[in-house]
């Protein structure tokens, strides 16, 4: 969010895939798209245990992706799909709840 304000844009668009270079942001995608539908399906169920479940399993790719990728790189065309790639996980984590709205 702090980037979609300074820069006065939305990053909410579709991940380009061939943008994806390094492994830790790959296996980000590939997982934040599987929790992301894991998630809505367990809501949908009502399923919330099952939703927080599959919300954690994205700890380690977080994590990987934070410790070994610089979102903000000087190439704005790979910025940009890492930000798009960050705001797939603020989507994924609405689906249980909308944490924008705590305090802090």
């Amino acid at each position: 969010r702090i980037e979609e304000k300074k820069h006065k844009a939305r990053y909410d668009g579709a991940v380009d895939e061939k943008l994806l270079a390094q492994s830790p942001e790959k296996a980000l995608h590939k997982a934040v798209t599987e929790v992301g539908a894991a998630a809505q399906r367990a809501v949908a169920d009502e399923d919330f245990v099952a939703a927080m479940r599959a919300l954690a399993r994205l700890r380690a790719p977080v994590d990987a992706f934070f410790d070994h990728v610089t979102v903000n790189a000087d190439e704005p065309e790979l910025r940009e799909n890492r930000l798009k790639l960050l705001a797939q996980i603020r989507e994924a984590t609405r689906a249980i709840a909308d944490f924008s709205k705590i305090e802090g």
